[in-house]
């Protein structure tokens, strides 16, 4: 019984983890890098097509975006997630397809005129049509018994709609390890969705710590001082531009403004609009309202009962199409724009930003994570100039950040979680998705509580039954660009698809002659075809 360190280890994106049990093979999230990579990550150890499960920590994309890509390389296992996970990653899949499509088709024209080579996307809708299909929905704090080896519970862990830990009790040779996965932790008093639920027993814990070297500010007053920065940028004449994430800080930011609305803060233009331009965050709020039984906080849940729409309000104005979406630039009343991505690494914000960044009187606001690498991080960090579209904008508008709008708890949040494990605390606890210098001080900070815990590199491998590791990875750093490594290889795929046949062929060990005969005639009739 084995765990193999693969994605997000001393990284903050890309979470994968891959974990033997008896002869089942399963992954634990397989989520696609964003921002700059720093270090080089091991494939997961078999083929795709020998990967019995995946199980999904939650619907964003640094836990699932390469889902369509495992199911262009052979994978038709099962896929395990909560309910609202599985709605919300149609959707976000669906998006990534779409994003990935885009940017081959905008790299070959350039391509095409300059002589350059063709670019691959990562994986293609019909991909994430595939992927989605093998999704299936599981309720919250009940015992899924997926097979002899594996059983698994997913706990609301409010991170985002949906999101969970999940604990693995997997069994081999008459020894059981619980290894529980802690996902993205979520930050406590967060409108709308419950707080963290705390796991009791655990063998081994694999845990985040993307915060995990600091602390959120105090009690914050989110509501004051995004109204504060809206009145502040509408008595200058200009647009408030909010980089969100689609799914979960969206849905908070209408949160947010509704009381803004509801208790009249905003003095200069009352009955200000805001646009949410980005179809998925408008498919992602539908999502949100179909899930408040299950996943809705006290407060939320008891505006929904009096008949109040938490994330409504007069002056709302969703964008769909890319029409409505150039046409908020050419409407010179002072407004929020809410857009995606809130990295600001694709999608509509981008034109948005190249219509404001360069206004005096505009103010741009993040409210989440900014990984190293991003254009987010960058305009953070002083950019004075950024390029969007081939051209160079000034940066002359307000860059500001309403801190502690984050969907991941701070150091003392995570102390919590981990000290919830009051019935058996785990032997070892591993960190994980955090960058370079946070996973060590978390570390640390764990071992100075008196838990063992390290943070291994990306290709480590742990033995769970003997307890300890058979391999521990040095840091490879990457040295290629992202672009090329993105670009995607054609004759590897169909290599991979070569392996995928050799695994079907394995498991087909037993067929009756006939059906064996016709499986050999029509291997060689496709060699026939194809051989030089």
């Amino acid at each position: 019984m084995k765990l193999v360190f693969v994605g997000a280890d001393h990284e903050v994106t890309g979470s994968c983890h891959y974990l033997e049990a008896g002869d089942k093979k399963l992954c634990v999230d397989i989520g696609m890098e964003q921002g700059r990579d720093m270090f080089e990550n091991q494939e997961i150890p078999v083929n795709p097509s020998e990967i019995d499960y995946i199980f999904l920590t939650h619907a964003h994309i640094d836990h699932t975006g390469l889902l369509p890509m495992l199911y262009a390389r052979g994978f038709r296992g099962q896929v395990y997630a909560t309910k609202a996970t599985v709605e919300l990653s149609q959707i976000m899949l669906r998006d990534s397809a779409h994003i990935q499509q885009f940017e081959a088709e905008w790299r070959n024209r350039k391509a095409r005129r300059s002589g350059g080579e063709t670019y691959q996307p990562l994986y293609t809708m019909e991909d994430a049509m595939g992927a989605i299909r093998l999704l299936i929905p599981c309720e919250y704090d009940t015992l899924i018994p997926v097979c002899d080896e594996i059983t698994v519970r997913f706990t609301d862990v409010g991170h985002l709609l949906g999101s969970s830990s999940i604990e693995i009790m997997a069994r081999e040779d008459g020894e059981e390890r619980t290894v529980v996965f802690s996902g993205d932790i979520g930050n406590v008093n967060k409108p709308i969705l419950k707080n963290p639920t705390y796991t009791k027993a655990a063998d081994y814990v694999v845990m985040e710590c993307t915060y995990g070297d600091r602390l959120h500010e105090g009690t914050p007053d989110h509501v004051g001082e995004l109204a504060e920065i809206i009145e502040q940028t509408f008595e200058r004449g200009g647009n408030v531009v909010i980089p969100s994430f689609a799914v979960g800080r969206t849905q908070e930011l209408l949160y947010f403004i509704r009381q803004i609305k509801e208790q009249g803060l905003i003095k200069s233009n009352p009955d200000f609009e805001v646009y949410v331009d980005s179809p998925l965050a408008v498919e992602a709020t539908s999502i949100f309202k179909k899930n408040v039984r299950e996943c809705f906080d006290d407060e939320a849940r008891g505006l929904v009962e009096r008949g109040i729409n938490p994330i409504g309000f007069p002056g709302l104005k969703l964008s769909i199409t890319s029409e409505d979406s150039k046409a908020i630039n050419f409407d010179m009343n002072p407004k929020v724009i809410i857009s995606a991505s809130g990295m600001c690494e694709a999608g509509r914000i981008r034109h948005h930003l190249k219509h404001n960044l360069w206004r005096e009187d505009s103010t741009i606001v993040f409210v989440g994570y900014q990984t190293h690498g991003t254009l987010g991080r960058s305009l953070l960090e002083g950019a004075t100039q950024v390029k969007l579209f081939g051209e160079v904008v000034e940066v002359r508008a307000k860059i500001t950040k309403i801190a502690g709008v984050s969907g991941h708890a701070d150091r003392d949040g995570l102390l919590r979680w981990i000290n919830g494990f009051t019935e058996r605390p785990p032997r070892h606890v591993f960190v994980v998705h955090g960058e370079d210098s946070v996973c060590t001080a978390f570390t640390r900070t764990l071992e100075d509580s008196g838990y063992i815990a390290s943070a291994p590199y990306s290709g480590s491998v742990f033995d769970l039954i003997r307890g300890e590791f058979v391999r521990e990875a040095l840091p490879v750093t990457v040295k290629k660009k992202a672009a090329k490594k993105r670009s995607g290889d054609m004759f590897q795929r169909l290599m991979t698809a070569g392996q995928r046949l050799i695994a079907v062929i394995r498991k087909n060990e037993g067929l009756s002659n006939k059906d064996t005969a016709k499986f050999t005639d029509q291997i060689n009739a496709l060699c026939d075809k194809w051989e030089r």
